[in-house]
Formats: C-alpha cells, sequence, structure tokens
C-alpha cells in the first residue's frame, strides 16, 4: 500500500536530474518507486518556472497564474515559487516532484515554503529531490541518497559523503594580473534606482576596494540583482548618477566591453545560455574574450592554464565532454572557473553554491577562500545561505522599506 508514501532524495551532481525525472514522469522508473508507475505526476522546479516565464513572453500570455493577471516574471523568486505551487496543485497530480525547492529563497521565504509543503504532504505524495543534505525535510518519510545514472537508491551515511580538496597555494600561474592596478574599483554616491515610479534601491552608496571579500545579502525582491547589473555596467539607470566604476564615471566615455574585460561573472542563470555544443574546454576558454562559445583562437598558454584548472577541480578527464551534456553541478563550476579564469579586477559570484552537491560546496568554497587569500582580486558573493566555509570580512545589506531599499555595512572581524 503506497496511499500516502513520501521520498526525500539527495542527488549527487553526478547525477542527470533531467533524465531521472523525466523517467519518473513517464512512468518508466524501476524499483522502490515504481508504484508511481501509472499515476499522474507534474514537476515544480525552478526549470519548470523558467519556462512558464518564457512562455509567457514569447506569447505575450494572457493566461495568468493569478487573479490579478499579473505575470510570473514580475513576482519576486519567493513570490514565484509560492504562485507557481499553487499551479500545479490546480492540475490535480498523483504526485508531485519537487526539485530543490528552497534554493534562491530567502530564510523567511524558506520556512515558508517548508510550512507550505508539510501540509500538501498531508493530501499528495512528495518526491523531494535535492543536492544539499540540510535541505531533507523530516516531515517526508522515506529517505535515499542516489550517486549515479542508475538511479539506485542507497542509505543515506553522511559520514560517507566524501569531501573534495584543493590544495592551497595551487591556482595556476596567472597569465596577466589586472588587479596589480590600484585604480578604484566600484564606487556609489547615494545612488538610486526606480522601475514604473517604484523606488528600487533608494541612496544607495557603496565603495568597493582591491582585494575586499564582500558578501551581498537581502531578501528576496530587495534589489540585488538591480545593484549587481549596475556594477556590471549592464544597466542603463546608473548613467546621469554618482556611480564610479574602475576610477571612471559611468557614461563619461566608457565602453561595456572595456567594463566586461575587468569583471568575471557567475551566476545559475548563466547555465541555460551556455547550452551550445561547446566542450568543457572550450566554455572555460571563452572566459578570456567574455564570449557565449568560443570564436577567437587560443594560445597555447592558455590552454595549458585551462588544463591546470581541469586537474585542480578533478575533471580533467571531462575537458573533451560537451558542456550540455555534464550535469548540472559540473556545469556551475565550470562557470565558476570560466569566470576567474582571466584573473578579473572584480568577480561578481551570484549565488555559486545553489544546485551543487555537499561534495562540490566544499570544492567550491575552498576556491573562493583560495581566491581570497592568494590574489588581489575584489570578490562579491551573492547568498541566501549562511555557508559556514566562507569568510567575508564585509557584508553589504539590502533592507527594503516603503520607500526602496536601503544599503548597510556590517564589518565581520
Amino acid at each position: 500500500m503506497h496511499l500516502l508514501e513520501h521520498w526525500d532524495i539527495l542527488l549527487s551532481n553526478e547525477v542527470n536530474k533531467k533524465i531521472f525525472s523525466d523517467t519518473l514522469l513517464s512512468g518508466k522508473i524501476k524499483g522502490k518507486l515504481s508504484y508511481l508507475n501509472g499515476l499522474k505526476g507534474i514537476l515544480f522546479s525552478d526549470i519548470s518556472i523558467t519556462q512558464y516565464v518564457e512562455k509567457e513572453y514569447k506569447y505575450d500570455s494572457t493566461v495568468s497564474l493569478t487573479e490579478s493577471n499579473r505575470k510570473l516574471n514580475t513576482f519576486s523568486s519567493g513570490e514565484r515559487k509560492k504562485i507557481f505551487l499553487n499551479y500545479c496543485l490546480a492540475q490535480k497530480p498523483d504526485y508531485l516532484i519537487i526539485d530543490n525547492p528552497l534554493d534562491h529563497l530567502d530564510q523567511i521565504s524558506r520556512a515558508n515554503l517548508k510550512n507550505a509543503l508539510e501540509k500538501i504532504s498531508k493530501s499528495i505524495r512528495i518526491i523531494q529531490l535535492v543536492n544539499r543534505s540540510t535541505d531533507l525535510l523530516p516531515f517526508l518519510s522515506n529517505k535515499a541518497h542516489i550517486r549515479d545514472n542508475s538511479f539506485k537508491l542507497y542509505k543515506i551515511n553522511s559520514k560517507k559523503i566524501e569531501k573534495k580538496n584543493l590544495k592551497k597555494s595551487s591556482i595556476p600561474t596567472l597569465l596577466s594580473d589586472h588587479t596589480k592596478s590600484d585604480i578604484e574599483i566600484v564606487r556609489m554616491e547615494k545612488v538610486s534606482v526606480s522601475y514604473e515610479n517604484k523606488i528600487i534601491l533608494n541612496s544607495i552608496s557603496w565603495n568597493i576596494k582591491k582585494g575586499e571579500f564582500w558578501q551581498l545579502v537581502g531578501p528576496n525582491g530587495s534589489g540585488k540583482s538591480t545593484l549587481l547589473a549596475m556594477i556590471a555596467g549592464d544597466n542603463p539607470k546608473g548613467y546621469g548618477q554618482n556611480l564610479f566604476l574602475f576610477g571612471k564615471k559611468k557614461g563619461s566615455g566608457e565602453s561595456i566591453w572595456e567594463i566586461k574585460k575587468k569583471i568575471g561573472i557567475y551566476s545559475t542563470a548563466m547555465t541555460d545560455l551556455f547550452q551550445k555544443r561547446e566542450t568543457v574546454e572550450n566554455m572555460i576558454l571563452s572566459g578570456y574574450f567574455d564570449s557565449i562559445g568560443l570564436y577567437t583562437e587560443p594560445t597555447s598558454l592558455q590552454k595549458q592554464t585551462v588544463k591546470k584548472w581541469l586537474e585542480l577541480i578533478n575533471m580533467s578527464e571531462l575537458k573533451n565532454n560537451y558542456f550540455n551534456q555534464i550535469s548540472i553541478g559540473q556545469q556551475r563550476i565550470v562557470l565558476i572557473i570560466r569566470a576567474i579564469i582571466k584573473h578579473p579586477i572584480v568577480a561578481i559570484l551570484d549565488e555559486p553554491f545553489e544546485g551543487l552537491d555537499d561534495e562540490n560546496v566544499t570544492l567550491v568554497g575552498q576556491l573562493i577562500n583560495i581566491l581570497v587569500s592568494e590574489t588581489n582580486m575584489s570578490i562579491i558573493c551573492v547568498s541566501h545561505r549562511i555557508e559556514t566555509i566562507l569568510t567575508p570580512n564585509l557584508v553589504y545589506e539590502l533592507v527594503p522599506t516603503d520607500s526602496g531599499s536601503i544599503g548597510k555595512i556590517r564589518e565581520i572581524h
């Protein structure tokens, strides 16, 4: 009898999550989950939400998920998940696959979603797929670990979860070091941003100096993405304001490409941009040229540097694999290396741990700490979680108010 049998499944990054989910939904799964075959399932995930947003944009959809007829892309991450979850439940499925539901959420939104899922579990079967052991939910009775694409269910044993370690001072020799310059990195003086008469950022002042390690925090919808876009030079709202990037006031004649040469950017959303049939090696090499794909012939020295990076992160055997055929976790590690391969003056890491399993969280955390201790790179890291492996010395917090988010600076000693 499998009336309301729930499963909480911890997935290693080596597992192809899409194939596993598709196998479940197709009714062809084997083993302990085969009781789901023949039942109606629906997938609740960030990818599903993104696909719905794209459908809204492409077809200018008038089919709204809300009574207000607001489109899904106008809501914050937490609000989107709540609305899309209600949409999934309205389809009356027999079971719900929830894929890393707590990713990209602030602490309050995480607590609210956990409570909502616990209530739902009393009336519908839940199969939760997570990469972090801390995201396992106590009210889901069955726990299992899937280590590879055999999809075999193993007992979870945290003591046996291996940790990857990077050797200190093992960063490949830099081809050039832009951070030797003493130019001003970022300076904002009472910068404000509004959209459709709604104030998003209110009188933000923030100075970023060479070699500083900042953590940018704030609840969903507080304007973190807007602030990062200002620093990256992608947001036209910076023109006419006291925003200085690398010693030049925004709009004083610099090109966007001059700015991008000095910045390395990683975000989880980039994974969807890089889905052409490029090899892992070429994806990392493209970071030298700030291109989506490799269109410039790299030097032998650049190729040798990439080889050393792949050795460092234990992914040498994936060098010639197509990027879109490796696991999501592996893709994200590759994109983080791509962001820092040119040794930029500033590295913007927007939620670098989301989608990674416990093993790769340790690897990426060690990598960031080595960059902090052994380079003059300025690092801005966005994370909704409290990652104990990281040791930022400065925190910039966006605090929402009725008249837009204000900024607060905290020093960590």
